[in-house]
């Protein structure tokens, strides 16, 4: 098996230049920031209910085009391969296109995930001139449950539109989804609907409880529905394959079952990858709109970030803030993590998950191997919540884990009416950057 970082549907690599092309190999490599996900506004012409950044509003103080463009050269410098450009929605920030054509003038791919709402010809047609490669849109379900989730009525359309708009322009279209209760009974369905809009890539990861997403437990997985979970995306991988479609699990998916090789490898006939651990902070970079640097895009603010842009470089940054370097060694695992047989490669799996349900990284029971293990043994867990978030980006509560019979009653109630809390968000209007 061989150590190779890849990042799903956001990734040009395997789309733009074919598979196996420059994978990087995280075994054999130094840690720099090879993939970046780069959030250049908070603004947003939604408020997504499972949305871990809470955007709507942009941060009080973003980074201006002239800041952002002075990035891009230290990204350069530091041999960044791919910028993945989000919000927010990134169209939003003044810059944007600007932004594009610096990273191909560096030589740095540039590619993007929208939710596709503002994405008009027009749009589209200046982000091709730009040199975007590759969009990624956002589609969390058929049509009804799509704009329940994304808090906007017609926003299922608008994201269908977005993904043809940037296909007839020569920009490669992928699709992502966050799975959860809401729309755990929608996959195949809308893998079909996906097909026939054209995308090359589907990436699918579970709702975490962060930002909006923890103020709705009741809408998240339990660990226990990773077992139909799992299994029903292996073989939507294989239907995609034969389709000319490359699906991936999201780093917060998976761990360490029979389906493991065939759910992270490119060909699931293949058989040869696993998950390797989490790369936060060795090959991977998260920037939020005000210059905030932390090791991965959908790590908790109060706890990851290593600096701040504008205050310090780029390099200094990577080089010297422990909150960037949690990953590079072997992590401090606890409870089931540190006594399972798969620890030293899975290193308690996604840091983010595990953080946001349990207050701290090194033990995740959103794993599909712990959940089998517990289902031979006629048992499961389930994630009870005991402290709510506090409502700012990238915050979260606390859960405690209860262990109880496979069989037992599952008296969640039905997903709450998903109204926003607070103020009704004023969006920016549809396009307007």
């Amino acid at each position: 098996m061989d150590g190779t970082l890849r990042r799903g549907a956001l990734t040009t690599r395997t789309l733009a230049q074919g598979r196996g092309s420059r994978r990087l190999d995280v075994l054999r490599t130094s840690p720099h920031p090879a993939y970046v996900v780069w959030e250049l506004t908070l603004a947003c012409d939604h408020a997504c209910r499972h949305c871990g950044s809470r955007a709507a509003q942009a941060r009080p103080h973003e980074l201006t085009t002239a800041d952002a463009l002075d990035v891009v050269r230290q990204l350069g410098a530091m041999g960044t391969r791919e910028v993945v450009l989000i919000g927010g929605e990134a169209y939003l920030h003044d810059g944007f296109l600007d932004i594009i054509r610096a990273l191909r003038a560096e030589g740095i791919q540039p590619s993007m995930t929208t939710g596709g709402f503002g994405v008009t010809r027009e749009l589209a047609e200046a982000m091709a001139d730009a040199g975007l490669q590759l969009a990624s849109v956002s589609v969390d379900g058929l049509e009804a449950t799509h704009d329940r989730q994304r808090a906007r009525a017609g926003s299922y359309r608008g994201a269908l539109a977005a993904l043809a708009h940037l296909r007839d322009v020569g920009i490669a279209t992928a699709s992502n989804i966050n799975v959860n209760r809401l729309n755990l009974g929608e996959l195949e369905p809308l893998y079909d609907v996906l097909r026939g809009a054209g995308v090359r890539a589907w990436q699918v990861q579970i709702t975490a409880p962060l930002g909006r997403a923890a103020d709705r437990p009741e809408m998240l997985l339990q660990p226990w529905d990773l077992l139909e979970l799992v299994p029903r995306l292996v073989a939507l991988k294989r239907r995609a394959k034969a389709d000319g479609i490359d699906v991936w699990p999201g780093n917060n998916l998976g761990y360490f079952g029979p389906e493991e090789g065939a759910l992270r490898s490119a060909d699931p006939d293949d058989a040869s990858e696993h998950w390797r651990g989490c790369q936060a902070g060795k090959f991977v970079l998260g920037i939020e709109s005000d210059g905030a640097v932390k090791g991965c895009p959908s790590l908790l603010t109060a706890s990851y970030v290593g600096g701040h842009l504008g205050e310090r470089t780029l390099a200094s940054i990577w080089d010297e803030s422990p909150e960037l370097a949690f990953a590079r060694g072997p992590r401090k695992l606890w409870g089931y993590c540190a006594e399972c047989a798969y620890a030293e490669p899975c290193q308690g799996g996604c840091s983010f998950t595990a953080h946001a349900v349990l207050g701290r990284p090194g033990n995740n029971p959103l794993c599909y191997h712990r959940a089998r293990v517990y289902r031979r043994q006629g048992l499961r867990e389930r994630l009870v919540p005991t402290e709510a978030a506090e409502g700012r980006p990238f915050d979260h509560g606390l859960y405690r884990v209860e262990l109880e019979p496979f069989d037992a009653p599952d008296p969640v109630a039905p997903p709450r009416e998903l109204v926003r809390i607070g103020r009704k968000p004023r969006f920016p209007e549809p396009g307007k950057r």
